[in-house]
């Protein structure tokens, strides 16, 4: 028999059947939520819209004599309802718990996760491509501190009193760092190193001296206040300018590639005699000409020369009896024509970029 509409078997049986419902539909995408399980307490034991609510709403209009009846089957009604989601409700949360743990779980099966590693910055890996180069020929890498005095920058150098360089538009000087040949400045080549090395050590000395340097330049894509340089210096009996043309070739086919030329050009430099620039067969073109070697066919890389007899003589060297060749070069410039790095500043501005790939 039917219960007629609106009676708590009618009540009861729809329960039964929602709930079912429920734990089927449930059952294909894994189970019943305690937010599912929610929902259905609100929808039947709701203090405003709840199924259970209704039926009580109802006892007013049920005739006197059957009011004891319908008020008990309806709290029949609600504690059968309670029961009925309070188990489905654990088992609700108890399966959410499960999968939570589960998630926490390590499958030892799983191959490791891979992180992701840094790698060297470019202008590490070309630092490191120059010292190797070096060190092939004999040469060992030397270092000093980033603030000098003017004696090891400048004056021991055989820089004149006046030359511009030695003038603070030019140069970093530390304030309160004293005057004259103690003033203290912030290096602006790593020659200083050379100095202290020949100051340290007797001949034979073949070193390379790698570091940041300082020159208050405006930045610019070419131009940077903080820069990186790699200086070498050679220093024994018979040294000759043969010597340094030799390296210098030797270098530019290690570092460039073994077609590699070079080019030497008279120039000006306080501490060397006579002083070179050097310049090395473009790589990029093999000398036919392009943009990155402005269609000449030469890329200036260095400078370099014949270390003059006073700074021979300022490190406590006999320019009698020996004689040495100097070189730098900026490692920064280099970096950006191996690489096509068209501005420096990019080298500065801690791109994550430049450790996302192998150099």
């Amino acid at each position: 028999m039917t219960p007629p509409p609106g009676s708590v078997e009618e009540a009861r049986l729809l329960l039964a059947s929602e709930l079912e419902e429920a734990v089927r539909e449930a059952a294909a995408r894994g189970g019943l939520l305690p937010a599912d399980v929610q929902g259905l307490r609100v929808r039947w034991l709701g203090k405003k819209q709840g199924v259970v609510t209704a039926l009580l709403t109802r006892l007013r209009d049920v005739p006197k004599d059957e009011k004891a009846a319908f008020g008990a089957g309806v709290n029949a009604l609600k504690q059968e309802a309670e029961e009925r989601l309070a188990r489905l409700e654990a088992e609700a949360e108890a399966r959410a718990a499960a999968a939570a743990e589960a998630a926490k779980a390590v499958d030892v099966t799983l191959p490791p996760r891979a992180f992701p590693t840094g790698r060297l910055h470019p202008l590490t890996v070309v630092r490191r491509r120059i010292e190797a180069s070096f060190r092939g020929l004999g040469y060992e890498v030397a270092d000093g501190p980033e603030i000098e005095s003017d004696w090891y920058n400048f004056e021991s150098l055989n820089f004149a009193p006046d030359h511009p360089a030695r003038d603070a538009v030019d140069t970093f000087f530390v304030k309160g760092g004293g005057e004259g040949r103690d003033a203290l400045l912030l290096r602006t080549h790593t020659s200083p190193v050379q100095m202290r090395t020949m100051e340290g050590r007797k001949p034979p000395i073949r070193v390379l001296c790698p570091g940041r340097v300082y020159r208050k330049d405006d930045i610019d894509p070419r131009h940077s206040p903080v820069f990186h340089q790699m200086e070498g210096l050679v220093v024994d009996e018979g040294i000759t300018f043969a010597h340094l043309r030799g390296t210098l070739a030797a270098f530019a086919r290690s570092f460039f590639g073994g077609r590699a030329e070079v080019r030497l050009a008279p120039t000006f430099f306080p501490f060397v005699e006579p002083g070179v620039d050097c310049a090395v067969s473009c790589v990029f073109c093999d000398r036919k000409g392009c943009r990155i070697c402005s269609y000449s066919g030469w890329i200036e890389i260095m400078g370099a020369g014949m270390v003059h007899p006073n700074v021979l003589a300022n490190g406590g060297i006999d320019p009698e009896r020996y004689t040495g060749f100097a070189f730098g070069m900026g490692i920064d410039r280099i970096a950006m024509l191996v690489y096509g790095i068209p501005d420096l500043r990019l080298l500065f501005e801690n791109d994550l970029r430049f450790l996302d790939r192998t150099w």
